[in-house]
Parts: C-alpha cells; sequence; structure tokens
C-alpha cells in the first residue's frame, strides 16, 4: 500500500512490514492505535485493510444482531406498517392540497359573479333593476 504525505513522499510498506504490524496486533502486544503512533502510519482504515488482507477478521469491528425468530417478523410487520403510514401521508396530503385548490377557485368563481353583478346592476336602468330583484330576490343590493 502506498501512501502520499504532506510533503509529496509516497510512502509504500513491504509485504513483510505489514505482515509485522498485524502479527503484533494478533498477539496483543499492540493496538491500532499504538500501532499507528510506533510505526508511523497515517490512517487506521490502513491498518484494518491489512487486517482484512493479512489477519484473522476476528480483530474487526463487527455488528452482531441477536434477536427472537419473532422479532424479524415483527420487524418486517413494522417496516410495511411504517410504508404503508407514509404513503397514506402522502395520499392525504395530495387530498388536503386538491381541496384547498377548489376552495380557492369557488372563493374567486363568487367574487367573479358578485362583481358581474354588480356591473349588471349598475348598467340596468332602475325599472329594470326593481323587475331583476322580484325575478330573483338573491340579487338584491347589501
Amino acid at each position: 500500500m502506498r501512501k502520499m504525505s504532506n510533503s509529496g513522499v509516497i510512502i509504500r510498506y513491504s509485504e513483510a512490514f505489514k505482515l509485522k504490524v498485524v502479527e503484533e496486533i494478533e498477539r496483543g502486544h499492540l493496538t491500532i492505535t499504538k500501532a499507528m503512533r510506533l510505526y508511523d502510519i497515517k490512517g487506521s482504515a490502513t491498518i484494518y485493510n491489512w487486517i482484512r488482507k493479512y489477519g484473522k477478521s476476528h480483530l474487526l469491528k463487527k455488528i452482531v444482531r441477536i434477536q427472537m425468530k419473532n422479532e424479524k417478523d415483527k420487524m418486517a410487520e413494522l417496516e410495511r406498517e411504517n410504508r404503508s403510514l407514509k404513503s397514506a401521508v402522502a395520499s392525504l396530503t395530495l387530498q388536503n392540497i386538491c381541496l384547498q385548490s377548489y376552495v380557492e377557485v369557488v372563493e374567486e368563481g363568487e367574487q367573479i359573479d358578485a362583481k358581474k353583478k354588480e356591473l349588471m346592476r349598475s348598467k340596468l336602468s332602475p325599472d329594470h333593476q326593481i323587475m331583476l330583484e322580484k325575478l330573483m330576490p338573491n340579487t338584491r343590493k347589501e
């Protein structure tokens, strides 16, 4: 493996060096941090890669999950329920947006109708206005 130091020098570690470091860590003589300091190795990922390649994988950190049989089923069921609820929320959100838009359009239409009625009244003669009010009681001025 080769590394670039800050001065632009490429650092290459020999196979023997890598094996020596891994062996010392496996025997418990060094921790990964101590090996980094002792041998001036810049990153812990470098040593972890060496251990994966040359050493025993039991030294690497692993996540072990122990669970009961029914826990796995419960998790799957909860994940399905979660997806279903997210879908329902998305659907209701869209429905809400549609209803709000519908209300806005209806309100806008009513405002336009009121303006048209007012304009129509202003153009009618007084006799025609009286006749219109008799025919359509809802059109009275407020």
